[in-house]
């Protein structure tokens, strides 16, 4: 119980939860920033968190992602299905990224919609044989790029459900 009380009852336990939230694949920022601000945090504390936790995984699928499947398909036989629809999303949104290259992969990972964000873009940048180092810039270009809209969306969103409009 204590710690659900830090996460929830400070201000740094609220901006870790949010982090936390961020960092999880399919929520992203797109759900945590808009978590951060539920949970009370000042936009000017949920965008950061948000931000930081939807990319800190980015450098790690970028570089081992491959390495891992590779793994998983050796020692754990079981899970072919999940690496292969996984491989199979990574070179689907790769075809979308592979045409603008690392342009493509900002607008790609800037768009806050349910298969495009931070791990997809991630993980296509990985399949495409993008190199960390110029991969990394254009995924966060485009996570803070997703946090902006994000930031609009939930304070239209709050101002709309308060009846501050």
């Amino acid at each position: 119980m204590e710690l659900f009380q830090f996460l929830t009852g400070t201000t740094s336990g609220k901006c870790l939860f949010t982090m936390l939230v961020s960092m999880i694949p399919v929520i992203e920022l797109r759900g945590g920033l808009p978590f951060g601000v539920a949970l009370g945090l000042p936009y000017y504390l949920a965008f950061p968190a948000a931000v930081i936790g939807n990319l800190i995984p980015a450098p790690f699928i970028i570089v081992y992602i491959r390495r891992i499947f590779e793994l998983m398909r050796k020692y754990l036989p079981s899970l072919n299905g999940l690496v292969d629809k996984l491989e199979k999303k990574a070179h689907l949104k790769g075809k979308k990224v592979q045409k603008y290259q690392y342009l493509g992969l900002w607008l790609f990972v800037a768009v806050p919609l349910p298969g495009t964000g931070a791990w997809t873009g991630s993980l296509a940048a990985a399949f495409l044989g993008m190199r960390l180092k110029k991969a990394m810039p254009a995924v966060v270009l485009g996570v803070l790029t997703a946090g902006c809209i994000m930031l609009g969306l939930t304070h239209v969103g709050i101002n709309l459900f308060s009846g501050a409009v």
